[in-house]
């Protein structure tokens, strides 16, 4: 059962249609493990009703099996899945679970669905999966998915520093891998000047936002946390505002505006340079 303070189905649907209303064209489900909410098919069917460009979800992917041909008849239009092995042994050492088989049928149940684009979150650590980057890609291009790596940061929900000087992997000699290896190589500059490489009929991408000014300068996201406040920035903690005191005290449409502008002309970017 949900707790007492997270967002029930028709809050995520006022706050989605405010979102709407303000000129956001695209929302996405994610946690925690949005998949757990035995409403998340309601949910996206709800929001699917507003006209958004799209609708998404990011799960770790162990629950799509059951849910993917629901999802998309509901109206969801693609899929990040959180995945970062496919060695069961280190699987259950990142996750602390033996899920694996079922996130491997998730990303294929999702493909098959025709969530488009399927995307494989793949958190590259060094030493630990850095070296299966390339088997990853070989699976995620035999499923029609597209595999971001993205590079380990400390943020304020993985602060150990020890962990991450462990762990953090350079990604430049990578880059110069794919740039030869590549057929095509596009920069999304409203993304962050996001790479995408393509490479033997499959698509990587590299999510590099440590210390990236211009990760922050060209960041146009919200997050809604689950207890109902606007995160201005997805780094941050401290900049939090409340929303969902506003609608369960009945505010109206252009007060419930008000609250979602004001947090987006307040918001200071984690990095500097911006």
């Amino acid at each position: 059962m949900p707790q007492t303070d997270e967002m029930t189905a028709e809050e995520i649907f006022r706050i989605a249609q405010v979102a709407r209303k303000i000129g956001i064209h695209k929302i996405r489900l994610s946690g925690g493990e949005p998949l757990i909410r035995p409403d998340i098919v309601e949910i996206v069917e709800k929001i699917s009703t507003l006209d958004f460009k799209d609708v998404s979800i990011t799960t770790n992917g162990t629950l799509m099996e059951r849910y993917a041909e629901k999802l998309v008849k509901a109206g969801l239009n693609r899929v990040n899945v959180s995945l970062d092995t496919l060695n069961p042994e280190t699987y259950k050492f990142i996750t602390s679970r033996n899920y694996l088989e079922n996130a491997k049928k998730g990303i294929i149940a999702a493909s098959q669905a025709g969530m488009d684009p399927v995307k494989v979150n793949m958190v590259v650590m060094k030493d630990l999966n850095h070296e299966e980057i390339w088997d990853m890609f070989n699976f995620c291009k035999e499923n029609s998915a597209v595999l971001q790596l993205i590079e380990l940061l400390k943020t304020e929900s993985c602060p150990d520093t020890e962990f991450i000087d462990q762990y953090h992997y350079e990604m430049e000699d990578l880059e110069e891998e794919l740039a030869q290896a590549a057929d095509k190589v596009k920069t999304r500059d409203f993304m962050q000047d996001r790479k995408k490489y393509f490479v033997d009929d499959g698509e990587i991408e590299i999510v590099k936002p440590m210390d990236n000014t211009e990760f922050c300068k060209n960041c146009t996201r919200l997050r809604i946390t689950p207890d109902g406040k606007i995160k201005p920035c997805l780094l941050r903690n401290d900049n939090l505002v409340d929303i969902i005191g506003a609608i369960r005290d009945g505010k109206d449409i252009e007060e419930l505006k008000k609250i979602f502008i004001d947090a987006i002309e307040n918001r200071e970017p984690y990095y500097g340079g911006c």
